[in-house]
């Protein structure tokens, strides 16, 4: 059979003979002895023993049909039906009846995101707290009443819009609430063709690279390229400006504001005073130089300042020992010494670098690192003097007047140059990142307002009066030729509106959701494979929460979302388990072993089928723009990525419904991570575990270790006061916990005797710098050693406590009141620690934050708050406080997503 097979329907209609792709797919576990098998929770990126072995031809090369040999799969049926179209069939046969009672079953009863787990340890997913069942066996059960609720929640939304419209004027309800409405009614069905001839007009079963070919090519304009993610800020104090700003300025509610809009126009008018440049570079000393091959080598300026990225970052094991990071930092560095004419040794001839491994970075290393610890040397008065300086320089460019209002700006300053780090397995890893010059940034600024000067002898690349756009300045970087752009803070009017439209955008989702998800799975089973691979694909993005994913160049990181799949990122396991295993984003490996519904495994069976091979597409008749011009069919607006919104928020808002009082603060923060850890697992949010988890959660441990040594060592002292209660109270109330042995009590002790000592020493340091600041003479080093008497009198009372087993009673007027009162107090501490550890424990593999940041509305986390008088603080962070600002301000506890 030839390749033309490709432009057939995927049904044959009429009397050939030929089998339908479906009776093709089947496995030897025939349909009907498969069960509705609920999809597996998936548990993204776990580990892998063996790398799956790929489906499909391995050289990648295609191969005629005639060639390859007999499919291993059995066919599901062994009736007559088997070499007979499906729309031929016999409807009445008991096979067609089970099949179809099974379809309908799927289609309407069972919940799209209810799954079984796949195998998993409590390890890779924690366990829950309150039993030994593993939370991915809860979410089954969770995540088919939050799907049913979805479905009651959007039926109920258009009963009641349907109502209100009918109240309405006409030509009102017209314009208003029929509007995205009509857009989600089914077009009439049209009646199939039985002649097995395909429609002329159609081109949807036809691949799109074949239809690249087949059509000219037309041009397609430049994509104004999205602004990169910027890295969560370090916490920083409010400055005088800030404070200022607030002081000048009324609050202004915008989300209460109707007025501010989609509207094209941003602003009306724009002053600032452009962008911060990083310090100039500074040779190193004359003695500190590059060795290559044992000998030490003067290179030219711009050539040493490379040596120095990669010198000064020798304590950077997991670049440093990275091969493609040594290579491409490499390579770059050989085009510079190409340019600059390599190095000189004393004598003053040229030394021709050729090799990486005969460069010594270690004598640059070794200044950055004395540099790094004279600066942490500095005095606390030095440091302030420092950063005061440096706010002074920066002040101007801290804020912008938009619209005669003053916005904080935020990333005002140019990133400096140095090597490129990428997250995961980034192929360009260890680039150089050039210095960024004023020749390469445009300024987007009102027309009245005074353009920003550049600095000397320089000039602007170019002057815009861009009043669409929100950034303020922008430039192309020479690693992926992405443009950065200067943008508004977080808490500006602009950037909350940006967020709250998101949000409010995933709101609307819900609306339709339920009708998406009858439209794709009857779509499973479409006789036009563009349909069905298109259903398919809605499917796993909804399901898993696979991103859609776009084309990438051949520059670029070889990273792959859900359209852009190839068949050696899938495995397939009979019955219907897949395997997959990709670079997702910012090149991290998505590994992900899940079941899925039976119909989408025969689906995705037959779009893996030969003549494809490893390299090829899994969506070849899908590309991400047309899937999201379907999508917004349903809905103005809606991409495949808002899924991924409204999965987690509308998951949070039903467990967070759930929720009842705990009896501590501790224990609400606990309830609330569980809810978002859920959330984290469904949405494929996971991570690696943390090289410093292990010690993080041995020195929580020991920490709680130490607490009921000291309920012991309390309970000891009660003894020590009143003999005789050790006999009313019981002789096993007061003996020691077997786990905190003879021998981890003496290491306890000497650890908190050296505790004792550092704290003494910091406060005799502190102490000196103040008398140093204020103009006197400091204590001499005799005053330190007479301080650390109190740490040398601890460690001989803990020397006599071992020897003769008995504690004396310590504090003001101890009495057995006052100490039985500490315990409790010590076991409240020590029950808390337990609540924070298991959390821990449980978070170590899953990322928290994204979700909670980026796709669960913050309105939810605030009514989560103030429901249950948790303070905010307690789960976002300043930064957070002043991004969502918005949030905080305008919802109560009643408000619903």
């Amino acid at each position: 059979m030839s390749s033309s097979d490709d432009d057939m329907p995927l049904v044959k209609n009429g009397t050939n003979g030929v089998k339908s792709p479906d009776r093709v797919a089947d496995t030897d576990t025939a349909m009907k002895d498969v069960q509705n098998v609920d999809p597996g929770v998936s548990i993204a990126m776990g580990p892998v023993d063996e790398k799956p072995e790929l489906n499909g031809n391995v050289n990648g090369k295609r191969k005629s049909r005639g060639s390859l040999p007999k499919s291993g799969y059995k066919d599901a049926s062994s009736s007559e039906d088997d070499e007979v179209p499906l729309n031929k069939r016999r409807r009445t046969s008991q096979q067609a009846k089970k099949v179809k009672k099974e379809s309908d079953a799927e289609d309407s009863d069972v919940p799209l995101t209810a799954r079984k787990p796949p195998k998993a340890s409590a390890a890779q997913i924690g366990d829950s707290s309150d039993s030994d069942t593993p939370l991915t066996a809860k979410l089954v059960k969770e995540k088919k009443g939050i799907e049913k609720a979805a479905e009651k929640e959007a039926q109920k939304i258009r009963k009641k819009e349907k109502a209100a419209t009918k109240r309405k004027p006409k030509a009102e309800s017209e314009s208003e609430d029929d509007a995205p409405l009509a857009k989600t009614k089914k077009p009439p069905v049209k009646k199939r063709a039985t002649n097995g001839t395909k429609k002329e007009e159609s081109d949807s079963d036809v691949p799109i690279k074949a239809k690249a070919k087949a059509q000219p090519k037309k041009t397609k304009a430049k994509a104004t390229p999205a602004p990169k993610g910027k890295a969560k800020p370090k916490k920083e104090e409010a400055t005088e400006q800030d404070v200022e700003a607030e002081d000048e300025e009324e609050e202004y509610r915008w989300w209460e504001d109707p007025s501010k809009g989609d509207g094209t126009i941003k602003w009306t008018t724009l002053e600032h005073n452009g962008v911060v440049f990083p310090p100039e570079y500074e040779p190193l000393p004359k003695d500190v130089k590059l060795v290559y091959d044992g000998i030490p080598v003067t290179l030219q300026k711009d050539a040493e300042e490379v040596a120095t990225f990669y010198g000064s970052m020798l304590n950077s094991t997991v670049n440093v020992e990275n091969p493609t990071f040594n290579k491409n930092f490499f390579q770059d560095f050989l085009t510079i010494l190409d340019k600059t004419g390599h190095g000189k040794d004393a004598k003053g001839n040229v030394v021709k670098i050729k090799k990486f491994e005969k460069c010594d970075f270690v004598p640059i290393f070794n200044h950055f690192e004395a540099e790094r610890a004279r600066k942490k040397a500095l005095s606390a008065a030095e440091k302030k003097a420092i950063k005061a300086e440096k706010e002074k320089v920066e002040a101007p460019y801290m804020y912008c007047m938009w619209d005669g209002r003053k916005q904080k700006v935020g990333n005002f300053r140019v990133e400096p140059p140095g090597l490129f780090r990428g997250r995961g397995e980034h192929p360009k890893t260890g680039r150089v990142k050039k210095r960024v010059m004023p020749e390469q940034i445009t300024i987007n600024i009102g027309k009245e307002a005074k353009i920003p000067e550049p600095p000397v002898g320089h000039q602007w690349k170019q002057v815009k009066h861009d009043q669409t756009g929100t950034w303020l300045a922008m430039w192309q970087e020479n690693i992926n030729s992405a443009f950065k752009y200067v943008m508004l803070a977080a808490n500006s009017d602009i950037k909350g509106q940006s967020d709250y439209k998101k949000f409010e955008k995933a709101r609307d989702l819900k609306k339709y959701i339920d009708r998406i998800r009858q439209d794709y799975k009857r779509d499973l089973r479409s006789e036009k494979m563009a349909d069905r691979q298109r259903a398919t694909a809605i499917y796993l993005i909804d399901e898993l929460a696979l991103r859609a994913g776009n084309e990438k160049g051949d520059d670029e990181a070889d990273t792959v979302g859900c359209c852009s799949l190839k068949c050696q990122h899938l495995t397939l396991k009979p019955p219907n388990t897949v395997v997959f295993d990709f670079l997702g984003k910012d090149s991290i490996r998505y590994y992900d072993e899940v079941q899925v519904d039976p119909q989408v495994f025969k689906n995705l069976k037959i779009f893996k089928k030969a003549p494809k091979g490893p390299g090829d597409d899994i969506f070849d008749r899908l590309t991400t723009s047309a899937l999201n011009k379907h999508l917004s069919s349903y809905m103005p607006g809606l991409t495949a990525k808002v899924f991924r919104t409204y999965n987690a928020s509308w998951t949070m808002a039903r467990l967070l419904k759930k929720m009842e009082q705990r009896d501590t603060i501790h224990e609400m923060i606990k309830a609330y991570n569980d809810a978002n850890r859920e959330v984290a697992i469904l949405c494929n949010h996971k991570r690696t575990v943390p090289p410093s988890h292990a010690s993080s959660v041995e020195k929580m441990s020991e920490k709680i270790n130490g607490l009921r040594y000291q309920v012991w060592r309390t309970k000891m002292m009660m003894i020590d006061i009143d003999p005789k209660i050790k006999k009313k109270k019981g002789a096993e109330f007061f003996e020691r916990p077997e786990d905190l042995t003879s021998e981890w009590v003496k290491k306890h002790q000497e650890a908190l005797v050296a505790e004792q000592r550092e704290k003494i020493r910091k406060k005799f340091e502190k102490e000196n710098e103040k008398l140093l600041a204020e103009g006197e003479k400091e204590m001499k080093p005799k005053e330190l050693e007479e301080r650390y008497q109190v740490a040398d009198d601890l460690a001989a009372k803990y020397a006599k406590e071992n020897k003769t087993g008995k504690v004396e009673a310590e504090g003001k007027s101890p009495t057995v009141e006052k100490l039985e009162d500490s315990i409790d107090k010590l076991n409240q501490r020590i029950e808390t620690m337990r609540v924070q550890l298991e959390d821990k424990e449980g978070n170590k593999e899953v990322a928290l934050g994204t979700s909670k940041i980026n796709y669960i509305d913050p309105r939810l986390t605030v009514v989560f708050c103030k429901k249950f008088n948790v303070p905010i603080e307690r789960l976002f962070s300043k930064t957070l406080r002043d991004k969502f600002e918005w949030a905080i301000k305008s919802v109560d506890e009643g408000w619903e997503f």
